[in-house]
């Protein structure tokens, strides 16, 4: 789907505050109320929008460990990646999971309770025997940035 500047200008808008108003949202977009409604729909029906999020300051609710982890499986044949990705999928603690190319087949990102919550979970996916065969795990000290809105005018070609 080719994108215009007024495409780009909702986007940007939805993505900083999910909560906006129609009315502010046409404001920002430079829109009719109606015309940029229907612009808004066409891209939920697109997928371009997937979904409407809170994000939540994890840390100001309960003590968290944040890790990465990079993961590399005994084989690759395709069963071996379905069963993987099947088995993460189901775990709630695995809030990321990249398949990557170069030296790692998996990055996750996890979050648990605690350092020894963490060790439980790898234990568990261990004795799955999902193939894994080798993991190297970096603790999350601190988060310098983490932005949830993308830069689109600087991906994104316009129409």
């Amino acid at each position: 789907m080719r994108l215009d500047a007024t495409d780009l200008r909702i986007l940007d808008a939805i993505q900083r505050d999910g909560r906006i108003t129609k009315l502010a949202l046409a404001d920002k977009a430079g829109l009719s109320p109606t015309a940029c409604w229907m612009r808004l729909r066409k891209f939920e029906k697109a997928g371009i929008i997937s979904g409407y999020h809170a994000h939540v300051a994890l840390r100001r609710l309960a003590p968290v460990a944040s890790l990465l982890v990079e993961l590399t499986l005994a084989n690759h044949r395709q069963a071996d990646f379905d069963r993987f990705e099947r088995a993460v999928r189901d775990v709630p603690e695995i809030v990321c999971c990249w398949s990557v190319g170069g030296g790692v087949d998996y990055i996750l990102k996890i979050v648990a309770a605690d350092i020894d919550a963490y060790q439980r979970l790898i234990d568990a996916l261990l004795d799955r025997e999902l193939g894994i065969a080798r993991y190297f795990t970096y603790i999350v000290t601190k988060t310098v940035k983490e932005e949830p809105v993308l830069p689109l005018a600087m991906l994104v070609d316009e129409a």
